[in-house]
């Protein structure tokens, strides 16, 4: 049986990163241990480290050794087919778990909006574990 795939918007790290006993922090902790493969392209992990740089008191450190090499994905993704998100800047990351079959956890609010326009699993990190992982 293969691991569960994962996408991680960057508002999971900066949420983890902020409060160790939330949802966010249980799956990255599930990423760390071996239980969930994070999924990631160049694109979202400069996106994702350009953030929580960006945020004191948080460091990129704790969530640099998550980005493993068998879940960098290389392949083309395809934007033009998350155009339901509204933002942009989010649209990697839709396209990306489109493109890997991967479950898309986020807390922001435009692509939690607009999920039932996709076949793309997008949940919060809470209703992440509502499943069975």
């Amino acid at each position: 049986m293969s691991k569960p795939t994962v996408v991680l918007d960057t508002n999971v790290f900066v949420a983890a990163g902020f409060n160790s006993q939330s949802s966010s922090a249980r799956v990255i902790s599930r990423v760390r241990r071996g239980h969930l493969v994070l999924v990631w392209n160049e694109a979202t992990h400069e996106e994702s480290r350009a953030v929580v740089e960006r945020i004191p008191p948080l460091s990129w450190e704790p969530f640099a050794d998550l980005f493993q090499v068998d879940g960098r994905y290389t392949g083309e993704i395809e934007l033009e087919r998350v155009g339901y998100v509204p933002d942009p800047a989010d649209r990697k990351f839709a396209a990306l778990a489109e493109a890997c079959d991967a479950a898309l956890i986020t807390n922001d609010d435009d692509l939690l909006a607009n999920r039932d326009q996709t076949d793309v699993y997008i949940v919060t990190p809470d209703e992440f574990f509502e499943r069975e992982w």
